[in-house]
């Protein structure tokens, strides 16, 4: 009898860690572009749960707004994600920047490409409502109302479809991220690129990963800790702290572009 009751007590106490085990883990967000890298975010977060003893569970999420809902409750949750929403983060002080992935792309910019032969000055000084961008990127959309004093009027859903836009003559320029047009300026050879004076500057800072409010201070320790050491699956050089303050020029893009990241909605 004796055994058989302590043998429920372990039972009942193994049940107990378990349920606090699943209590205590951690949602990894990540935008919904990673649906193409799931496998990848399953190793990060399996990663960061063995070396941070911190459970921590992959979530690709359907929309950035979902990622900003989730932040905005208080709970524990982490993100891995650029400036554009790290911004918003920071200006809704819904959270803070713990490390970011360097891999000689952590900073990016918006330049712009238009029609080869055109005048790219006389396009956002005649034409500024005429000026395509990825909805809800630093290196689109807050770049491309940046540099036309809020006035580009087309959005896209990605840098294809905002340089295919250029292409077709729906826009007549269009604002990209410099590093995805450096790999893809040769799929469009009828445009060229422009960089804008005080607006395409590499300053823009990607692949940060940050954690909400309701992530404790011990815990955020771990994390940044188990992220340092796992350089690897994040494919970087290095995972290196982050500074708070290097989203100020992300923030000054969206006050120059009329873009309030404290109402902003996709």
């Amino acid at each position: 009898m004796k055994k058989i009751f302590h043998t429920f007590v372990l039972l009942a106490a193994t049940a107990f860690t378990n349920l606090a085990l699943a209590a205590d883990a951690i949602d990894l967000w990540f935008s919904p572009e990673w649906k193409a890298k799931a496998d990848q975010a399953k190793v990060i977060t399996s990663e960061l749960s063995s070396k941070s003893g911190v459970q921590v569970r992959p979530r690709i999420a359907n929309s950035y707004p979902q990622i900003l809902d989730t932040f905005a409750t208080g709970e524990p949750a982490l993100v891995y994600v650029g400036s554009f929403v790290q911004a918003i983060i920071r200006a809704r002080e819904l959270g803070e920047g713990l490390v970011q992935a360097a891999n000689g792309h952590e900073y990016y910019s918006g330049v712009l490409v238009y029609p080869k032969g055109e005048d790219p000055v006389a396009i956002l000084h005649s034409n500024p409502d005429r000026v395509a961008y990825a909805v809800g990127a630093s290196s689109g959309e807050s770049s491309a109302k940046a540099a036309t004093n809020g006035q580009a009027a087309i959005p896209t859903k990605n840098h294809a479809a905002t340089s295919g836009a250029v292409k077709a003559g729906k826009a007549k320029a269009g604002v990209v991220k410099n590093w995805w047009w450096a790999g893809n300026a040769d799929r469009f050879p009828e445009l060229s690129m422009y960089e804008i004076p005080g607006v395409s500057e590499v300053r823009n800072p990607d692949n940060v990963l940050s954690a909400s409010k309701g992530v404790s201070g011990d815990v955020k320790a771990k994390i940044a800790e188990a992220a340092k050491a796992s350089k690897e699956v994040f494919g970087a050089n290095e995972m290196t702290d982050f500074d708070p303050t290097s989203l100020d020029f992300s923030l000054s893009l969206m006050d120059r572009g009329k873009i309030n990241p404290k109402t902003y909605n996709w």
